[in-house]
């Protein structure tokens, strides 16, 4: 995995777009589409008081993808170079508002 990028800013993992979470964890057993799937990596920064805590200094470059109906689930990892996070809504408050945006259907 090369990199992770991340479009929501409230994260404490989230570094100018690129997360510095240890690994990161995608779930969704059965997602139909991306919006259906959630990042539990997520720590919502202004729950805990601190903004972008990177005090991991390296770039997460793992993901843990357990989403069986994703064509890019390598066993429990994710086969692709690069992912990214988001989210519909601005600030999102909960994993189950973010998502992953590469997913893509088998």
């Amino acid at each position: 995995m090369a990199s992770i990028n991340c479009s929501i800013n409230n994260c404490s993992n989230n570094n100018s777009g690129v997360c510095y979470s240890p690994k990161v964890s995608i779930s969704g057993k059965k997602s139909h589409t991306s919006t259906h799937t959630s990042c539990n990596s997520f720590i919502d920064s202004s729950n805990n008081g601190f903004s972008n805590d990177t005090s991991n200094s390296t770039a997460c470059n793992f993901v843990n993808c357990n989403v069986k109906t994703c064509s890019y689930q390598a066993g429990t990892v994710c086969s692709l170079n690069n992912i990214s996070v988001t989210s519909q809504n601005q600030n999102p408050n909960s994993i189950s508002d973010t998502y992953c945006l590469s997913f893509q259907r088998k």
